[in-house]
């Protein structure tokens, strides 16, 4: 077994990068991982210092999904598979319901459960050798670690059927157009420098909203508008209570710029 720990996370003006370590295995989800990685995901969600998440995978592979290896070695039985599932949902909503911003940075293989813990992420940058797979049915089994819920809320539900049903392979540029990816970097070196420039871009912004906002929105297929307008509500007497709020409300009555604003960074 490596030295080396199995997920590596490194903290630099804001940003919160988390990075899959086991590049002989593709950063398949190894034991040392799926203990590791949640370990990170509280890290850095109690950090007050990180405004940003990226989430990548280190050696040309994102995550290649299971760990196979151990699968072909195990003879244990169905109970066992239901608890190993189970202890990874326990930790995965931490992720999905994040309330900062995550970038998933696709440098290869996103295959399998790879391709969910993509989809958790706000934001998904990618090179072109990315490929993302929802592999499970070329060794018959389903997806998991919340990808049926997940992907056709991204793509609608026909395209969904037809990546699980075919497992077939999608690139980059198809996963582009199918809204699965962002934006492309041209290469492994590029796409860390984009996620990073993207990650900074919130470094002003109100952790606090960006985070209620996700909550919110990461409940629009299960609520009604009722439901919704109660949640809306609280979160907006939150916000308009917090200093933040007030800084941009002075901001803007004595005509200063605020300290976040989108559009002026980007010069549009």
């Amino acid at each position: 077994m490596s030295a080396q720990p199995s997920v590596l996370v490194e903290v630099v003006d804001g940003i919160a990068t988390i990075t899959l370590n086991r590049p002989e295995t593709r950063n398949s989800l190894t034991p040392e991982i799926r203990t590791e990685l949640p370990a990170a995901l509280i890290r850095v969600r109690d950090d007050d210092a990180v405004n940003a998440i990226i989430l990548t995978g280190a050696g040309g592979a994102f995550c290649s999904g299971g760990d196979i290896a151990h699968m072909v070695q195990s003879d244990e039985g169905g109970l066992h598979w239901r608890e190993r599932m189970r202890k990874l949902h326990q930790w995965f909503p931490e992720l999905v319901n994040m309330q900062k911003p995550v970038i998933a940075a696709v440098d290869g293989a996103a295959f399998g459960a790879g391709f969910s813990l993509a989809l958790a992420a706000d934001f998904i940058l990618a090179t072109p050798r990315a490929r993302f797979c929802a592999v499970f049915g070329r060794i018959g089994l389903v997806p998991d670690l919340g990808a049926m819920q997940l992907l056709p809320r991204i793509i609608g539900q026909q395209k969904a059927k037809e990546l699980v049903f075919t497992a077939r392979t999608v690139m980059a540029e198809e996963a582009r157009q199918l809204g699965i990816v962002y934006g492309i970097a041209d290469n492994a070196e590029a796409l860390m420098a984009e996620a990073r420039a993207l990650a900074g871009r919130f470094k002003a912004a109100s952790t606090a909203a960006i985070g209620m906002s996700k909550t919110i929105m990461n409940q629009a297929f299960e609520l009604d508008a009722r439901a919704m307008s109660e949640l809306e509500a609280y979160a907006q007497t939150l916000c308009r209570g917090s200093e933040y709020h007030r800084d941009a409300v002075q901001r803007f009555k004595s005509k200063q710029p605020l300290a976040f604003d989108w559009d002026r960074a980007s010069g549009q």
